[in-house]
């Protein structure tokens, strides 16, 4: 039992488990509840999916929502703020094409830093808000060969400027536009423990620069137990439909299931490490890939996965949560909107998350205990001998 005025008493069986569950200071952007899901400033995610990017980004900085009048302001700074260097697009452009896309984007954000660097964590977190969509559209036209990034025409809106920005051949932007805001607003922030952010503010408590911190937050979400879980989980989808048909129903996907249970393979997209319940995201997602793309081979995969994988998963009291979290459908989607190009999944998870990674940051260097910041991260390890 912890002793009076203890918030968490570490145990030997808190050791060697990722920190997880042991708190270590305050998040002031979000939440995830493990019934209620992600809230951003204490507004469930159900209430916040179909927000413009710029009015959720503004809750999320502000801490309050904006009115009519601040909302047009803050569209201005961003507006204002948009534009990269010509010499951070040629830099980004110069950049070696072998590997992940996502090993480019962290270079490419390191490479902005040398560019676009103010030195002030709050300026250069706007910023970085303010570019993030050049940003990625310029390593993704990088990597993929698809040509040179054109001008930012960040007037045209937050995520309505990225699919400009992009050149992908036979892009309709028309239909892309509401994917993408869609997939923009619900992973900008996952409170402060989530890999990305907890490696990108322990960087920034050694006084690394906002760019650096973010870069390490970029190869901190590349990783498949992370953000690259969506492109992981979206290649079992896509292995499911092969293996059952275009015509399969719910009895054929169970089955899938329990032969590959049976194997002791991974079944992707179900669980959570906070959640026990579906992630509200995902049920957005699902609601709309059922209003939109109800007719998508990979979709009809997705909804009948939604609904077998938890009666089967649940069969097993070990398992905590067997419902489905976000990666479970969001590349379904994407791929169902015309986006067919899951290698840039994680990028486009990253130009998300890093918003609220940015502000995050701001909040312990600048704000913490009093102003002062949150000290270096410096976590105790015992010494153990290995023989």
């Amino acid at each position: 039992m912890a002793k009076e005025g203890v918030l968490f008493e570490i145990t030997r069986e808190n050791l060697e488990t990722g920190l997880r569950g042991v708190p270590v200071g305050y998040c002031v952007t979000s939440s995830v509840d493990p019934q209620k899901g992600l809230a951003y400033v204490g507004r469930p995610i159900a209430d916040i999916y179909a927000w413009d990017p710029l009015q959720a980004i503004y809750l999320l900085y502000f801490g309050e929502e904006g009115s009519k009048e601040q909302l047009a302001k803050f569209h201005q700074e961003i507006v204002r703020r948009s534009q990269c260097r010509a010499e951070t697009v040629h830099a980004i452009e110069s950049l070696p094409r072998k590997g992940h896309p996502m090993d480019l984007f962290a270079a490419a954000i390191l490479v902005a830093g040398m560019y676009e660097l103010n030195g002030d964590y709050r300026e250069d977190c706007l910023n970085v808000i303010a570019k993030i969509p050049q940003i990625a559209a310029a390593v993704i036209n990088h990597h993929a060969g698809w040509g040179k990034t054109p001008a930012s025409k960040p007037e045209l809106g937050y995520m309505e400027n990225f699919t400009h920005l992009l050149q992908m051949p036979g892009i309709d932007r028309a239909k892309l536009n509401p994917i993408f805001k869609l997939f923009n607003v619900i992973h900008f922030d996952h409170d402060g423990g989530n890999l990305s952010a907890f490696v990108g503010k322990a960087v920034a408590s050694g006084l690394a620069h906002m760019y650096s911190s973010l870069a390490s937050s970029l190869a901190a979400l590349s990783g498949p137990r992370h953000g690259r879980a969506n492109q992981d989980c979206l290649e079992f989808v896509q292995e499911v439909l092969d293996a059952v048909g275009e015509e399969a129903g719910a009895d054929d996907v169970a089955r899938f299931i329990r032969d590959r249970l049976k194997k002791n393979q991974l079944v992707f997209g179900f669980g959570h490490a906070v959640l026990r319940v579906e992630d509200p995201r995902a049920t957005v997602c699902y609601d709309y890939a059922e209003k939109h793309f109800p007719n998508h081979p990979l979709i009809k995969i997705a909804l009948l996965l939604r609904t077998e994988g938890p009666k089967i998963l649940s069969e097993n009291p070990k398992i905590a949560n067997p419902f489905p979290n976000i990666d479970a459908v969001t590349g379904s989607l994407l791929m169902a909107a015309g986006f067919a190009h899951p290698e840039y999944y994680t990028v486009l998870f990253g130009l998300s998350r890093l918003v609220g990674i940015a502000i995050q940051i701001v909040y312990e260097r600048m704000e913490a205990r009093g102003g002062k910041g949150v000290p270096i991260m410096r976590p105790l390890y015992l010494y153990k001998a290995r023989r």
